[in-house]
């Protein structure tokens, strides 16, 4: 009976051993599969396929050919739904998958065009669900989510240029509304008025018609006009591209950071591997 106890126990342990050698086996091949460029190249051509997809639906196309337009819609869909699941099975630690702000976005993306809302009253919020489907690019090409993230990064920091901004604006909203409401009002009535006329001015909109006009009564408005476009057009969107291009200077550096740490993690795992290997054939030569 002790011998067969344990000989029971030896293929329950045989059996646990195998299943997970096959489930590490499946893993292993599964993160290869989505770390390899090739399928990479191929996902993003996908994505840029599904774009063509959308837009094709925007044209006044035969029934025929819109019938095989959602039908290329539905089989692109689905390949996203097989390709996160091979991103979620490839993941060693699978709660580490949702930990991270892109596979959530992609996930919510693929599950929701999984509903099929074509013909209700939803149909908009699915065909814009798919739109969205074409920043799936962001998540894919490394060098995009760096530059989304400092983006969003910089965000705090830009929020201070923008009020300062504002209160520029403001001040010469406030300064143009007063002097020229009589000589324009289309462009000056009000305050807010004044904003989107100093607007039109930065981005350089035919701002020398506006100034010209006002110069035909104030002829040294030209300096009100020239000493708002120095700080808005040239020193606040000189600090903006400053900001970023300084948090994106720093993303870089924490990138290469993490490459390095990962690298060393990963020759020390190959190491560890190696030795237990070595284990394993010195006790059996020893058995």
């Amino acid at each position: 009976m002790w011998l067969r106890e344990c000989g029971k126990r030896d293929e329950i342990t045989n059996d646990i051993s195998t299943s997970m050698m096959l489930e590490n086996s499946l893993q292993e091949k599964l993160n290869t599969l989505r770390s390899n460029k090739a399928f990479e190249f191929f996902v993003m051509s996908i994505i840029i396929f599904s774009a063509l997809v959308i837009g094709a639906k925007t044209y006044d196309i035969s029934p025929a050919a819109l019938w095989f337009v959602h039908l290329l819609d539905w089989l692109i869909t689905f390949f996203f739904l097989g390709e996160i699941i091979i991103r979620f099975l490839g993941e060693e630690h699978k709660k580490n998958f949702f930990k991270h702000g892109w596979n959530i976005f992609d996930t919510l993306i693929v599950v929701t065009s999984l509903i099929p809302v074509e013909d209700s009253e939803l149909a908009i919020i699915g065909r814009l669900i798919r739109i969205f489907r074409v920043l799936r690019m962001v998540s894919i090409v490394p060098e995009l989510k760096m530059l989304l993230n400092s983006l969003l990064i910089a965000l705090p920091q830009l929020g201070y240029i923008v009020a300062l901004m504002f209160i520029i604006f403001y001040i010469y909203a406030a300064i143009g509304s007063t002097f020229f409401a009589a000589i324009n009002p289309v462009l000056w009535d009000d305050i807010a008025i004044s904003m989107l006329t100093l607007f039109r001015v930065m981005t350089f909109e035919d701002w020398t018609d506006v100034m010209y006009e006002t110069m035909s009564v104030y002829p040294l408005s030209w300096i009100y006009y020239l000493s708002f476009i120095f700080f808005t057009a040239f020193a606040f969107l000189n600090m903006v591209i400053g900001v970023v291009v300084n948090v994106l200077n720093e993303e870089h550096e924490k990138v290469r950071k993490e490459e390095e740490q990962t690298h060393e993690h990963v020759t020390l795992e190959e190491l560890d591997k190696k030795i237990d290997e070595l284990k394993q054939l010195i006790l059996l030569r020893g058995s």
